[in-house]
């Protein structure tokens, strides 16, 4: 989502970009890269091998054993599909940019960047807001969750993560916000883009996460709180509760913790850019912008390979062993 700034290509580029060479005045993309240049086309690229193969163990995970079939882990395979789709299409789209300053193209490659950019990062977004409203009732309304989430429920979240995100990535198009002026410049409308584009795409559904989960956090404290507190509670099951305890507030940590460090310091530059009296430098933009990007490859981690039967599925899958019997239907924990 590195559309919203301004880069001049008059600026020096050979004294900020290790990927191009000064001639006559003119930058030009160097015939014998440096080591710095391959290194960070290397680096970028493991990026989107490890985004698209962890999503993609997470795909198959969900849709190949049956025991996955349940509302929650279809909400993480709409993650999934999101994330392999920004390791399979922004991923590249902005690598080129990152390493060609978006100096060799036309408007069109703007555009669609800009379009599959904010979609794919939208949808994700979404996802994982989706994501903890189900563990909200999961955890606060236990008794009624499996009757409110059920499939037909988790449908409607889904199509509303994608519809929203796709309306959102052509509305930028077609309204005109990107400007896609490659030659010199490859910005986006800043009253837009930086102010209600990161409004609806990070900070809304960053603040509704933020309560659920705080929510969830004390719900889980009372109800744990709750049982030590009966007398028939034994010693050891007063030890489980604790690592339980300690399980939740760690999880609750993590996904937090995780998602807002991806995100929070580039859209906090993004709202604040249009007050700098000098913009930020195109190193400091492009990496903030790829740590935004790097939560689609931290998000199986954190919502798939933390989960015991997950990482069963995936040793099955990896190990080869689907391939040697039927195990649709085998016991994941």
């Amino acid at each position: 989502m590195d559309a919203e700034f301004t880069v001049n290509s008059s600026n020096g580029v050979n004294h900020i970009h290790p990927c191009y060479v000064s001639d006559n005045g003119s930058n030009m993309f160097a015939n014998n890269p440096s080591i710095i240049c391959i290194s960070l086309y290397l680096f970028l690229g493991l990026l989107s091998v490890v985004t698209v193969c962890g999503n993609f163990l997470v795909i198959f995970s969900i849709i190949y054993f049956r025991q996955l079939h349940t509302p929650t882990n279809y909400l993480i395979l709409s993650l999934a599909v999101a994330d392999l789709l920004v390791g399979v299409l922004v991923f590249p789209f902005s690598m080129a940019f990152t390493v060609t300053l978006c100096m060799q193209y036309e408007s069109l490659f703007c555009k669609i960047r800009d379009c599959f950019d904010v979609t794919m990062c939208t949808s994700s977004i979404l996802n994982l807001c989706c994501i903890s409203i189900d563990r909200y009732y999961a955890v606060c309304e236990p008794l009624t969750y499996r009757t409110t989430i059920n499939a037909q429920v988790t449908a409607v979240m889904i199509l509303f993560s994608w519809g929203v995100s796709v309306l959102i990535g052509i509305g930028i198009i077609v309204a005109g916000f990107s400007q896609g002026i490659c030659e010199d410049i490859c910005s986006v409308d800043i009253v837009v883009a930086n102010t209600i584009g990161p409004v609806f795409s990070f900070y809304l559904p960053a603040v509704i996460m933020l309560c659920i989960y705080f929510k969830i956090f004390l719900v889980a404290q009372k109800q744990l709180n709750s049982i030590q507190n009966k007398n028939c509670l034994s010693m050891k099951s007063g030890a489980t509760v604790s690592r339980m305890e300690r399980k939740a507030t760690k999880t609750l940590a993590i996904v937090m913790g995780v998602f807002l460090l991806c995100l929070t310091p580039y859209f906090s530059c993004v709202v604040f850019q249009p007050l700098y009296y000098n913009p930020p430098p195109f190193p400091v933009i492009e990496t903030l912008n790829w740590l935004t990007l790097s939560n689609s490859m931290l998000n199986p981690i954190i919502y798939a390979f933390f989960y015991r039967w997950f990482r069963s599925a995936f040793r099955m899958v990896i190990s080869g062993k689907i391939f040697q019997r039927d195990l649709v239907n085998s016991r994941l924990f």
